[in-house]
């Protein structure tokens, strides 16, 4: 039974073919609908309830949004620093020159736009005009401090900053490529992502060395007055950053074994607030819409279930911001149509979210309140989300399965966990796929009499299942359509425990029998169904991380499962999002790995040290516990868009490493320039890129981490941790990188002083 607003329906769901377009399957079926309404009768109309699509639209008009909006700020960065339109315009000519290429290697690639694709050009905005504005910035000091016109400091300032350039790129590409060929369902979601990110970059290098060089030489210009004076460098701001910073290096330079300590205990700090920091898979978006799942008692009829529903559903439609309602009931295993009248569901469509100021979240919290009213009805209040649990077609996140042998003690253990999983504040709609609730008649044969009657068990078996459950024992075939023909007890012979004992069973002694003179019938309660994986009887526990996160619930569930003690042949499997949360923190680690071993070889070969790199990559690890620490003070868990927000962060940071080690051995070898002298001298000299590209990145974070439309919630922990990892770790970064040079060649000068004086 289907109901449309309180109206009779038949339900038609389409679903799209793994590979394709879930926008061009919407639109190819709704111009279908749209031919098919003018041959309708008037009194038929044709409703779309549920659309994927629609979100999908939704979402991707926000992202355009954050595009556009990341492009301005990401310019009005440039302008704050450099102070000169001219180089604003002709540094922001990165972004279209580096991107519109992008879209014809998306093309290529067969990768439409979408929420994953979309996210990383926004990403590639403020990593792409990087090395514009590095390469652009070192041209402009030039003819502003050394007073080169504008052909000669294009040539010199680029040639100088190459070889930073080239290695900061190359390692950002190598950062992003192992993403695109992580294992698992993360590997299918990302790897588009990854790809274009890297294509992007490698863009942004192309640009850097050709077009931004050649617009500088024929377009950037300065005022007489401020050739010689470091006019962009004069602002009372800059100035007051410049002076700290410069104290700061100059006392970690005079306390270098301090710092370092210092460091590691950073480093260290990453255990404690990674155990305090909750993790989910994918965060929870506000999607306007969500589900009802219930389950009535065994032996409830289409009528009596439908009564019951339609009470509940009045009661939902009631909530504020409901805009229409769809009932569904005769499901099983979750597919609709399937005919278990005690199965069903309601979908509540609602106001869009710039319509109403509460969430969707609001109202599932309120309708659970609601459904506590029905003792008697099992139910679940769902997202409705891409990616679902898996046991029996179930959307609840958290699920957790006991396997072994015995069906009853598996039902004990499980109504022992469910009862203390209840405890665990914020998880909600805990149910288990195992129900001991369903009447059955029992029969238990007495052998030895059955034996001396002449009557076997696979007879009574047989004859049970015939007169009870019934059996095709023939076809009838009328004109052109046949049919099956089933034989079985009528209703009145078979509906009761009395009635069975008086069915005759065939004996090869005493002819017929009663059922009753061989076996006794007893009522019991037995499962609705009987689940397996891998051979095991199963029973899975199933549950919403509501108020609470992913990963606590899991540990939550690991501790009562150790206090429980069950037999060693009796174990948990963790299934759903569970299950995919462990996998994905697996790749990501992988991918980290192979990530920064790529970064180190690279830097080696770029530098041809072994040593340099190692200093570039020091300030790699105390960053990382302050992206962490930023999603615990945004009160965010860490999810797979985080972890990527993480890999961002690790590309930015290393940038600046390079751009440090870069300045400071080109003083020292070129122009024979003290350690200590080249290094203070290096990093004042290239602060100011830093901090350009630095805010840049954050500039383009920020429509993404406040954003409040359609799919903001998934993307926002990306932008939080990329946006809190730089403010709260670029210093320490900064002075990483110089201590860690520093302390490195002191043992290169043990091992090697000659290799070093030449």
């Amino acid at each position: 039974m289907s109901r449309l607003n309180g109206k009779n329906a038949v339900s038609l769901f389409v679903q799209k073919q793994s590979g394709t377009n879930t926008v061009a399957i919407s639109e190819a079926v709704q111009e279908r609908i749209d031919k098919i309404r003018p041959t309708l009768p008037q009194d038929i109309y044709v409703e779309t309830i549920q659309d994927q699509a629609r979100f999908i639209r939704e979402s991707m008009d926000e992202v355009k949004f954050h595009l556009l909006l990341a492009s301005v700020l990401v310019g009005g960065t440039i302008l704050l620093f450099i102070r000169d339109w001219r180089t604003t315009i002709i540094a922001t000519f990165a972004i279209p020159t580096s991107i519109i290429p992008t879209f014809l290697f998306m093309q290529i690639m067969d990768f439409s736009l979408n929420n994953i694709t979309m996210l990383g050009l926004i990403l590639a905005i403020g990593i792409v005009i990087d090395d514009a504005v590095v390469v652009h910035e070192n041209i402009f000091r030039h003819m502003e401090e050394n007073g080169l016109d504008a052909m000669t400091a294009s040539r010199i300032g680029t040639k100088e900053i190459a070889l930073a350039v080239l290695a900061t790129s190359l390692s950002l590409v190598v950062i992003f490529v192992p993403v695109a060929f992580m294992g698992g369902m993360v590997g299918r979601f990302f790897s588009s992502f990854g790809l274009t990110v890297a294509f992007a970059v490698l863009m942004s290098l192309f640009v850097s060395f050709t077009l931004t060089p050649m617009l500088c030489s024929r377009f950037l210009k300065l005022e007489a007055k401020d050739i010689g004076q470091s006019h962009s460098k004069s602002g009372w701001l800059y100035q007051a950053l410049d002076r700290f910073y410069g104290y700061c290096l100059a006392w970690s330079l005079r306390h270098r074994w301090l710092t370092l300590g210092i460091c590691i205990g950073v480093v260290a700090s990453t255990i404690p607030i990674a155990m305090n920091l909750g993790a989910n898979l994918v965060p929870r978006d506000d999607q306007s819409e969500f589900q009802v799942g219930f389950i009535a008692p065994e032996g409830y009829s289409l009528e009596r279930t439908n009564t019951l529903i339609s009470e509940i559903e009045e009661r939902l439609m009631n909530l504020p911001g409901v805009v229409s309602r769809f009932v569904s009931i005769g499901e099983s295993n979750g597919v609709k149509g399937q005919g278990d009248v005690t199965r069903g569901s309601i979908y509540l469509r609602i106001r869009e979210l710039e319509d109403r100021s509460f969430t969707q979240f609001d109202l599932m919290r309120r309708a659970r309140r609601i459904l506590l009213d029905y003792p008697e009805l099992r139910t679940s209040v769902s997202d409705v989300s891409a990616i679902g649990g898996g046991a029996n077609g179930d959307s609840r996140i958290f699920q957790i399965s006991l396997q072994g042998p015995d069906i009853t003690k598996l039902a004990t253990y499980a109504d022992e966990l469910k009862s203390k999983l209840r405890k665990l504040s914020g998880l909600v709609d805990i149910d288990s796929t195992l129900s001991m609730r369903k009447p059955e008649i029992q029969v238990n044969i007495d052998r030895e009499r059955a034996m001396d009657l002449g009557v076997s068990v696979q007879t009574v078996a047989n004859t049970l299942r015939t007169l009870v459950g019934g059996q095709i024992v023939s076809t009838f075939k009328e004109d052109s359509q046949q049919y099956d023909v089933w034989l079985r007890a009528d209703k009145p012979f078979r509906s009761s425990r009395r009635e069975l004992e008086m069915l005759s069973i065939p004996s090869s002694k005493a002819g017929l029998v009663e059922l009753s003179r061989l076996a006794t019938l007893s009522e019991e309660q037995g499962p609705t169904q009987i689940d397996r994986l891998n051979r095991q009887r199963t029973v899975t526990i199933l549950a919403h991380p509501d108020e609470v996160s992913l990963n606590d619930a899991v540990n939550y569930t690991n501790q009562v499962i150790s206090e429980m003690n069950l037999p060693p042949e009796y174990q948990r499997v963790f299934g759903g999002q569970a299950d995919l949360l462990s996998e994905t923190a697996y790749y990501f680690l992988v991918a980290l790995a192979l990530s920064t071993t790529f970064m180190y070889l690279i830097l080696a070969a770029q530098f041809e040290s072994w040593l340099d790199p190692i200093s570039i990559l020091a300030s790699l690890p105390v960053t990382i516990p302050f992206g962490l620490l930023s999603l615990l003070l945004f009160r965010t868990p860490m999810d797979l868009y985080g972890m990527f927000g993480l890999f961002m962060l690790i590309g930015i940071v290393k940038k600046n490493g390079i751009l440090q080690v870069d300045k400071t051995n080109e003083l020292r070898h070129n122009r024979l320039v003290d350690r200590t002298q080249a290094i203070l001298e290096a990093n004042h000299t290239r602060l100011r890129p830093i901090l350009m590209t630095t805010v840049m990145l954050m500039a383009a974070m920020v429509p993404i981490a406040l954003g409040n439309g359609p799919g903001a919630s998934a993307r926002a922990s990306m932008a939080k941790v990329i946006i809190g990892g730089q403010a709260l770790s670029l210093l320490i970064s900064l002075l990483a990188t110089p201590v860690a040079y520093s302390i490195l060649d002191d043992f290169r000068r043990k091992k090697g002083p000659k290799q070093i004086d030449s």
